[in-house]
């Protein structure tokens, strides 16, 4: 094992100047297949989201406040899968794993923007349903361009509180006894155990953070859909039963796998479960995800198909 440096820095601080990446397994036998597994997630992630983005921007009709959240969702989807993915196939087929303290700092913040604007985005669009379904007359007054992007709007500003608050208490630790992470990328939980100073007030911060942007997006989420589920009930006729069924059945699997992944890493106690446990959970709202969003939204919505189509005929003209 190498030894790491260390930087002498004045009162509180990091001494180390490096960490060291342990991986998703320290198997040599698997890193080649997961190299290719996981660069094969990312292709497809990078792809659907930016082809989101692109057909929504090009396409005037749709232009809808639908369409709006989905192009955030695509749009935060690519950028926090390219956060860290990069990194990790290049463990993958690397000796030297390591990654510098500043870059451990920043790929924390960076992650934790995305991540928790992705839990504000996934509400805004919960809401965007129940609007659409509950009060159909209102719909272009109560979801304004205005409206639309005060939403977008507080999305950033409570990722990036909730970053500066994780970074910040990051930041505070000192590192000194290892610097070998447990883990793929830098999350809060292995850093915190390699401190060898206090951590009770960042895992209070965790806690607090993270419950706040699960509970309060999930909760808000729930109520919707309650409204929204007696609103289908007293549609007489079945096929608009079906069809707004259909409106919403995107959202609610995005949902599931984005908070229900979520919930389990960062509401338990950081003593709770094994890191390999939580390594896994990871992978879902990390590298899944991103892939599966693009794939709910395009093969089930024939608003999205269509703008594909007719891009794709004109590009063969």
């Amino acid at each position: 094992m190498k030894i790491f440096r260390r930087r002498m820095a004045p009162g509180n601080g990091s001494f180390v100047t490096e960490f060291i990446l342990v991986g998703l397994t320290n198997q040599s036998h698997l890193q080649v297949p997961l190299f290719f597994l996981f660069l094969v997630m990312y292709v497809i992630a990078g792809l659907g989201n930016l082809g989101l983005v692109a057909v929504i921007a090009l396409n005037s009709h749709l232009h809808t406040p639908m369409y709006f959240f989905l192009f955030n969702l695509s749009f935060r989807d690519l950028c926090y899968s390219s956060v860290f993915t990069p990194k990790m196939l290049m463990n993958f087929i690397s000796e030297k794993n390591f990654i510098s303290y500043k870059g451990c700092m920043t790929q924390l913040f960076f992650f934790g923007c995305f991540i928790i604007s992705e839990c504000y985005v996934l509400t805004s669009m919960a809401y965007d349903r129940y609007v659409a379904i509950c009060n159909p007359l209102l719909y272009y007054i109560a979801m304004s361009p205005r409206v639309c992007s005060s939403l977008m709007l507080g999305s950033y500003l409570m990722a990036l509180s909730g970053a500066m608050a994780h970074t910040g208490c990051m930041l505070r630790l000192t590192f000194c006894d290892t610097n070998t992470i447990n883990h793929y990328f830098c999350d809060v939980f292995p850093l915190l155990q390699l401190s060898c100073t206090g951590t009770y007030i960042n895992e209070l911060v965790v806690f607090v953070v993270a419950g706040f942007n699960i509970i309060v997006p999930t909760v808000t989420i729930f109520i919707s859909y309650g409204f929204i589920l007696s609103s289908i009930l007293h549609i007489s006729s079945k096929e608009g039963r079906s069809k707004a069924f259909s409106t919403c059945s995107s959202h609610i699997i995005a949902v599931s796998l984005f908070f229900g992944s979520g919930a389990f890493m960062y509401l338990k106690p950081s003593s709770a479960g094994s890191m390999d446990e939580r390594k896994i959970s990871s992978i879902f709202y990390t590298s899944v995800v991103p892939m599966m969003n693009p794939l709910i939204y395009s093969f089930r919505n024939k608003d999205v198909n269509f703008a594909l189509r007719k891009a794709l005929s004109r590009r063969k003209c």
